[in-house]
């Protein structure tokens, strides 16, 4: 309810947009009433994360929600109302893979992964209804509302403008400034489009959902815990393929299957984890793991950053920062020893400007 009278709330800027939406602003126990009244029989599903969720990306026509009940307030808001709502509870969950952090800069988010109730509602309609017109207009008039506030002269007071860290710093997540043990790095390679079917003796193409993991590493920062483990393909992996990993086809020949491994990385990880990644895959890939409730931090986000579009070795060296060696094999370990070393940086430039 406080939300729909603030400045900045995104939902109105929905409700103005799409003609077939509706805006309910109550408090809680309203809202019981004032859903029970409404049809939410068909087909209707509730757009928020979480293990149970699915991918709308990934449902085919007749599994598609035709009613999305989106939740507009801070995440600790949306908590409560499906705490206290029956009915929210009772309805099917929908997802979606954010590959790109949320350009909502008036508000800080929880998670770089977060977006936006306008964002969210794009997304999901881009999943959904692809073919709707003016989606882009709707973010370019969020990204103008944005940018009309940050250049009013007010914007210059407040809490949050007072001793303004240095340019260089800007963005570095406070989780990787104050706790770094909190900090698990990633990297993943995925599935390429398009495989060799081993079941038959002449070998025939099929797709491949190049999404799906084939090899996962990761490092826990202080500690130096690290995972790492192949996924069974199911196919036969080319030559050239494996030399694109700069893995040897040993390392699949007896991996276990994605579901084991997703088990076995669930278990390496710990409640409090937040997992850093710079490659903007790693969200669909950690999602077919079932552990899309796990903080993320897009290492693109940061605005040390002079480019997004820059690889990261590329931006290793505009940052002069070296790579040191790691044991892991392939071409996921000296990925992921360059994240480490983004990280590392990142937290030390922090600490020294705060």
């Amino acid at each position: 309810m406080r939300e729909r009278f603030h400045p900045f709330n995104t939902a109105r800027i929905v409700r103005r947009a799409l003609a077939n939406s509706e805006l309910i602003a109550q408090h809680s126990s309203q809202l019981i009433a004032t859903l029970s009244t409404l049809d939410l029989s068909f087909s209707t599903g509730l757009l928020y994360p979480g293990i149970h969720a699915r991918s709308l990306d990934t449902l085919t026509p007749s599994e598609q929600p035709k009613q999305l009940v989106i939740l507009d307030g801070t995440w600790h808001h949306a908590k409560t109302l499906i705490r206290d709502i029956p009915i929210l509870q009772s309805l099917p969950r929908y997802s979606f893979v954010s590959t790109a952090p949320s350009r909502y800069r008036i508000r800080r988010e929880p998670n770089l992964a977060f977006l936006s109730t306008l964002e969210a509602t794009v997304t999901a309609l881009l999943c959904l209804e692809p073919e709707t017109l003016g989606l882009n207009s709707l973010l370019a008039a969020f990204d103008l509302m944005i940018d009309n506030q940050l250049a009013s002269p007010m914007s210059d007071y407040g809490a949050r403008r007072n001793h303004r860290r240095p340019l260089s710093c800007y963005g570095v997540p406070k989780i990787i400034r104050d706790h770094l043990e909190k900090i698990v790095v990633v990297y993943g390679e995925t599935m390429p489009g398009l495989q060799l079917e081993t079941v038959h003796s002449d070998h025939h193409a099929i797709p491949c959902d190049n999404q799906s993991p084939c090899y996962l590493v990761a490092e826990r920062l202080v500690t130096g815990e690290r995972f790492a483990s192949a996924v069974r393909p199911g196919v036969l992996l080319s030559p050239t393929f494996l030399g694109h990993l700069d893995l040897p086809e040993s390392v699949f020949l007896n991996a276990p299957a994605l579901d084991q491994v997703g088990q076995a990385w669930r278990s390496f990880l710990r409640s409090d984890d937040t997992l850093a990644f710079y490659y903007s895959n790693i969200p669909k890939l950690l999602a077919q793991l079932a552990c899309d409730e796990v903080p993320l931090i897009h290492l693109k986000s940061v605005r040390m950053m002079a480019s997004k579009n820059k690889s990261l070795e590329r931006v290793l060296s505009d940052l002069n920062v070296q790579s040191a060696q790691n044991s892991l094999a392939g071409r996921a370990g000296k990925r992921l020893a360059s994240t480490l070393a983004l990280v590392q940086h990142l937290h030390a430039s922090a600490k020294q400007s705060h």
